[in-house]
């Protein structure tokens, strides 16, 4: 298995190095051509905006969404989920969303950069996990597809954190910039398995 992270901009090493822990090496996706050769990507946290410009100029937006849809697993964290949302309820008129998760997120929805913190969650199926919040998107609806993993409570109530639809696993949170590898643990289990059968 082939295992791709998005190369445009954002926490590239980060996950790379994730993933060499775990016996994988990482492929640096840029262009189409390099889409092409593997099995499943991350889409790293970075600046939501600037990574879909991006994706636009490098020609990769359409050839990856039509991956995703076609049942590629992926990882989305911060700007990844952003990436991956049906959604952004504060995005810009030019900013595209996947639609790969059905839920709706608000950039920054945990606030700026001022406002970052580091907690845990209690993740389905995996224990307690670090998480990391830099200008995190907040997820403002869950669809009925949506399997909620893990949730956060930061004063206001519980807030999803960690969902999964499919094979697309999203976080809010960086667990990148964490020595805790569970996360990425847990999707290279769901890209290993056998994707839906493609209806007619």
């Amino acid at each position: 298995m082939r295992v791709g992270v998005l190369a445009l901009q954002g926490d590239v090493t980060e996950h790379s190095a994730a993933l060499g822990d775990l016996g994988v090496e990482a492929v640096a996706i840029r262009t189409p051509r390099e889409l092409d050769g593997v099995d499943a990507i991350i889409l790293p946290g970075g600046e939501s905006t600037a990574i879909s410009h991006l994706l636009v100029t490098s020609g990769l937006e359409g050839p990856l969404e039509a991956r995703l849809l076609d049942g590629m697993a992926a990882l989305g964290t911060c700007a990844g989920l952003v990436l991956l949302a049906r959604a952004i309820t504060d995005g810009r008129h030019d900013q595209h969303a996947l639609g790969i998760i059905d839920i709706a997120v608000a950039r920054n929805g945990y606030g700026r950069q001022v406002a970052s913190f580091e907690s845990s969650c209690e993740v389905e199926g995996a224990g307690r996990v670090p998480t990391v919040f830099i200008r995190a998107p907040r997820i403002t609806e869950v669809g009925a597809d949506v399997e909620v993993l893990a949730t956060i409570d930061v004063g206001d109530g519980a807030h999803p954190v960690v969902v999964r639809q499919g094979r697309a696993l999203g976080t809010s949170f960086h667990p990148e910039l964490t020595p805790d590898r569970t996360l990425h643990a847990m999707f290279l289990e769901l890209a290993a398995s056998r994707a839906p059968a493609r209806s007619n």
